[in-house]
């Protein structure tokens, strides 16, 4: 086999190395505004034009969005998620949501198997701001404390190639499923996931992955009931210990 020669990296692509670590060690977090241009000249040591390219890179592979008059946002945390968005972006809403399913019920176990006191400690901070925003009627919180939970439940499994996985899945859903949720959907749910974070808590990782189903059945009947015309299918914990 002919072996190519090592090429050195551009400047371009050294800034666009850096500013990719930036965004997957969480330096410049989802949704945060990065530093404007004159200040990343100024730290980089570089020009204009290098930072301009490395910020177009970027925003073609879908890491960072240039919103005129305003500055440049971190929209995707790697590049798999900004594939995958793109993705599901063509992607009817059962499919996304079969999907979730399978990474759901398997984060469950996985969560159970391989999680810390800390990620106890963060799955209960956020089992309680989503019950208080169950008990106040906020839709909004309920939502965000609910997204948070369920990435802190995956962020518990240690594997991060499953977390990017769920997180573009969530991004994809969230607005569908805030969309079927209002205040009397709210009160009348008898979605919980106190028995939830208790399976990973005593990690119980059949009784997780039990609830994570019985959870997913609860949505998807809501989804349903709010579209309509969709077969509904059951999902059950099938894999053993």
């Amino acid at each position: 086999m002919k072996l190519n020669q090592p090429t050195r990296l551009t400047l371009v692509q050294q800034v666009v190395l850096q500013f990719e670590q930036l965004i997957e060690s969480n330096q410049w977090p989802l949704g945060q505004k990065i530093p404007p241009e004159p200040e990343l000249v100024k730290q980089l040591s570089v020009s204009r034009n290098t930072v301009r390219e490395a910020i177009r890179a970027l925003v073609h592979s879908g890491l960072l969005d240039v919103r005129q008059g305003d500055g440049t946002y971190v929209c995707r945390t790697s590049e798999l998620g900004a594939v995958l968005t793109r993705r599901l972006e063509k992607t009817e809403l059962r499919e996304t949501m079969e999907v979730r399913y399978a990474l759901e019920r398997q984060a469950a176990r996985l969560a159970a198997h391989n999680r810390t006191e800390e990620d106890i400690a963060t799955l209960q901070r956020y089992l309680s701001e989503e019950h208080d925003a169950r008990e106040r009627g906020d839709v909004a919180l309920y939502i965000e404390a609910d997204v948070k939970l369920h990435k802190a439940i995956v962020a518990s499994t240690h594997n991060t190639l499953l977390q990017e996985l769920y997180d573009s899945m969530t991004d994809a859903l969230t607005h569908a499923v805030a969309s079927v949720i209002d205040h009397t959907t709210l009160s009348s749910s008898p979605v919980s996931h106190t028995d939830l974070v208790e399976a990973i808590r005593q990690q119980d990782a059949g009784a997780a992955e039990t609830i994570a189903c019985s959870y997913m059945n609860t949505l998807q009947q809501v989804l349903q009931d709010a579209w309509g015309g969709e077969e509904k299918i059951e999902y059950s914990a099938t894999s053993t210990e």
